[in-house]
């Protein structure tokens, strides 16, 4: 479930003191622990949901959006990248695990505790998956997110990268691939 609100800049301070242009990863950093350290600013949109992650967008402007995201421990995102976006995430309740890829290895992941906070850059593939029942998390991207990137992984380990919309809820996608795009699947060069 996803939901826009046209009056969350007016009631968070920090939302209409923003520079009109986009912002540095650690401009992001600072904002979404300002906003995550306010829970009048997000607890008013909190709602669980084993089956449907459930997030609303705080702010949105040519420069950077700001979400919160609602977790428990069954919601996972799957694979993805933000495309052309940097972003930032705090946690204002609970804990949430950052996996990211590593070849030939298990992920790396990542624990982050309620209070913490982090930003990462375009080049960044990660998952996302609640730790603890009733978590909540503020992400913001700059530029704002109009299309991310999905990543399945079939049997063999080979990559692939799906354009989805900002607005898609992201959910792992480990099936196998489909047969029009299993063009490098199980290849063998036959002499």
């Amino acid at each position: 479930m996803t939901s826009t609100t046209d009056t969350a800049a007016t009631q968070v301070q920090v939302l209409n003191d923003l520079p009109a242009r986009v912002l540095t990863r650690p401009e992001l950093r600072d904002l979404v622990a300002a906003i995550a350290a306010d829970p009048a600013a997000w607890e008013p949109h909190v709602a669980y949901d084993d089956e449907h992650r459930h997030y609303v967008c705080l702010h949105r402007d040519a420069n950077v959006d700001v979400w919160v995201l609602c977790w428990t421990p069954s919601n996972d995102t799957g694979w993805h990248d933000h495309d052309v976006s940097s972003g930032a995430v705090a946690v204002a309740h609970g804990e949430v695990i950052e996996h990211n890829l590593v070849i030939g290895s298990a992920a790396l992941e990542i624990r982050v505790p309620a209070g913490q906070a982090f930003s990462f850059g375009t080049d960044h593939i990660h998952r996302m998956t609640g730790a603890a029942e009733g978590s909540v998390s503020i992400h913001a991207y700059s530029p704002p997110l109009w299309r991310m990137g999905q990543y399945a992984i079939s049997t063999t380990g080979v990559l692939r990268r799906t354009s989805v919309s900002y607005a898609d809820e992201l959910r792992p996608i480990d099936e196998p691939f489909p047969d029009d795009q299993e063009r490098l699947r199980d290849a063998q060069i036959q002499n």
